[in-house]
């Protein structure tokens, strides 16, 4: 499967929430896509259903793949803690991600250009794997060409400051990866431990 490029409000309408663009359109449109719009009756989701759901919301939310996804999943589970609690931290700590936590991108799907388009270093090192797993301690920048880029200047939006797992320095140009975040602190509304329940199957 290829990753999604399709309409960011029709997955916006499917689960509820914002979670691929600015969700303007959802107080209009609050019910799911579809041609029968809010008059459908719709059958109450089974319990697969809502599992499977919510590692789509998962998913997309992150801009993760089946495989790789699973992959996470697999580690997370090998970590010392709650299962549920260390895939939520291992998917912050993608890249891509971390990228758009520092504010260096306005949303996933760019941080994901910028880093694939090897804007981004580790390090001190260019790294163009949007999903390269940091570890605490890791300094991320812009590499130095790329720094006197206006238009890359101009799509920052500044570190949201409830993030107290990343650092960034504007006058710099350059941040740290300062640890895992705590679940508590991740904003993202994704049930986990319905994401475990399914793979446990």
């Amino acid at each position: 499967m290829a990753r999604y490029t399709g309409p960011k409000t029709r997955i916006s309408r499917k689960f509820g929430e914002p979670i691929l663009g600015n969700g303007k359109w959802l107080t209009k449109t609050s019910f799911p896509p579809g041609q029968h719009g809010p008059s459908r009756k719709r059958k109450a989701p089974g319990e697969y259903a809502i599992q499977l759901r919510e590692k789509q919301k998962a998913k997309y939310t992150y801009g993760v793949l089946e495989r790789q996804f699973r992959n996470t999943f697999d580690d997370a589970a090998r970590m010392k803690g709650v299962t549920g609690e260390n895939l939520i931290k291992l998917l912050e700590a993608r890249l891509d991600n971390t990228v758009f936590r520092m504010g260096i991108a306005p949303s996933r799907p760019a941080a994901r250009q910028l880093v694939a388009h090897k804007h981004i270093t580790v390090n001190g090192e260019v790294v163009n794997v949007p999903s390269f797993r940091l570890k605490a301690g890791d300094s991320i920048g812009l590499k130095e060409k790329s720094a006197g880029n206006n238009s890359l200047k101009s799509m920052m939006r500044g570190k949201n400051p409830k993030f107290s797992w990343v650092d960034w320095n504007e006058n710099e140009l350059q941040g740290t990866f300062i640890s895992l975040p705590e679940r508590e602190n991740v904003p993202e509304n994704i049930k986990e431990q319905l994401i475990v329940e399914l793979y446990s199957k």
